[in-house]
């Protein structure tokens, strides 16, 4: 069975790990909800999360126009120089809720 890409996963498979990452380190899943929300417009309670992870980000409401402000590495890769516009939205995201998982405090991440 060949593996799936990121793109393809749904989000109802990835975002609960996002969630975990966050709950691990004492921050919660409303806080998750709100860094996801400040990045894409989707309010997260009624949100499909049966599309894949690339049909999330393509169709999102309101993708933030600061959100080039967010800088730094996930994974060893520096989110700004990031070439795929779809997988530098994903690590935007995936940044966020790292600064979450850190203690950051909101205000801050929400530049």
């Amino acid at each position: 069975m060949p593996k799936k890409t990121v793109f393809e996963m749904k989000v109802s498979d990835v975002y609960p790990l996002l969630v975990q990452k966050a709950e691990r380190k004492g921050r919660s899943r409303e806080e998750v909800d709100q860094v996801t929300a400040w990045l894409t417009g989707y309010d997260m309670t009624s949100a499909d999360l049966n599309v894949t992870y690339a049909e999330f980000f393509e169709n999102a409401p309101a993708m933030n126009s600061r959100a080039s402000l967010i800088r730094g590495s996930v994974c060893g890769v520096k989110v700004e120089e990031i070439e795929d516009p779809l997988m530098q939205k994903i690590r935007w995201l995936d940044k966020l809720v790292d600064e979450l998982a850190k203690g950051k405090p909101m205000d801050k991440i929400l530049r």
